[in-house]
């Protein structure tokens, strides 16, 4: 018995292996961290435990919400090979669909934040036992400007690092593409003033952030709950000079960024980040347009497997 897009408290939930159900595998084969030889073994063990497995390369950029978008897709586990990016890229296109499958993870990318959120094995064994498992839990997300995010939605310096990182950069180094970006950027960007409305309140800052997990740009922890718990915080600074965040940083290091001076953490249920100029944003490591940005939460969750 399999229930989607449901609301409700995040418990854990155990679903029973569909040994007739079909498990798909979506890789992007040039994206960072593709490794044909891992899926394959991912593959044989799956139909070692009695799971009909298919694996299926992406051929144009967008193939992953196409497909996920698609009311004739017919499988009980999509399985995303892939980064952040990728999984965005999925629940996206779960919006058109009527009964959309439970959704794994194969922690593949430049960056892999809601694996690290989850606690997701990373060697085939364990991920093809996770699979055939079906334990699952609801993955609540947030809607910015309408676009599903599962991570994070956020405007200033680190929207503007990742509009400007560069694709072959990126492919060739990884993480330190945005580091080498950052450094560029930060000697030439004039900072914004943002107005944050929080159900109501107003604040301001020169970098917000709407957070729906834990954790923020890989290990670091900038607000309580998690992808698997409903609620969003948004993080707000009130400076981005070079000491400002070079404070910033070594607080987030610390997992102390809530108690910098200038910074706060505030639960909200809608808010809306504007600007008197477009501000740059983002929304889970990916380019999303510029401010203003409508965010919210919603009561529709996606059943992902957990270990």
């Amino acid at each position: 018995m399999r229930l989607f897009w449901r609301s409700g408290p995040a418990s854990p939930r155990m679903i029973m292996p569909d040994l007739a159900g079909k498990v798909l595998i979506m890789a992007n084969p040039t994206s960072g961290g593709y490794n044909a030889e891992f899926l394959d073994d991912v593959r044989r063990r799956l139909e070692d435990l009695g799971c009909k497995t298919e694996i299926r390369l992406t051929r144009h950029a967008g193939e992953i919400g196409e497909l996920c978008s698609d009311p004739d897709l017919c499988v009980r586990t999509l399985v995303i090979a892939g980064g952040d990016g990728s999984i965005n890229e999925a629940l996206t296109g779960f919006q058109d669909h009527p009964d959309p499958p439970q959704l794994a993870v194969i922690p593949f990318g430049t960056a892999n934040v809601l694996a690290l959120e989850l606690g997701l094995p990373r060697n085939p064994r364990a991920i093809a036992e996770l699979i055939f498992q079906g334990k699952t839990r609801p993955l609540h997300f947030g809607l910015a400007n309408g676009r599903p995010f599962v991570l994070m939605a956020s405007t200033g310096f680190d929207a503007e690092v990742v509009h400007a990182v560069p694709l072959t950069l990126k492919r060739r180094f990884g993480k330190l593409a945005y580091v080498i970006t950052a450094l560029k950027t930060g000697l030439r960007r004039k900072s914004a003033e943002l107005k944050i409305e929080l159900d109501g309140a107003c604040l301001a800052g020169k970098f917000a952030v709407a957070s729906n997990a834990r954790h923020y740009g890989g290990p670091f922890v900038i607000c309580p709950g998690g992808a698997t718990d409903p609620g969003l915080h948004m993080l707000v600074l009130e400076r981005d000079d070079p000491w400002s965040s070079f404070c910033y940083g070594i607080a987030l290091l610390l997992g102390r960024i809530h108690k910098a001076r200038g910074a706060s953490v505030t639960p909200f249920q809608r808010a809306r980040i504007s600007a008197k100029d477009h501000v740059a944003a983002q929304v889970d490591g990916d380019p999303f347009g510029a401010t203003p940005l409508e965010i919210r939460q919603t009561d529709k969750t996606v059943p992902i497997l957990v270990p």
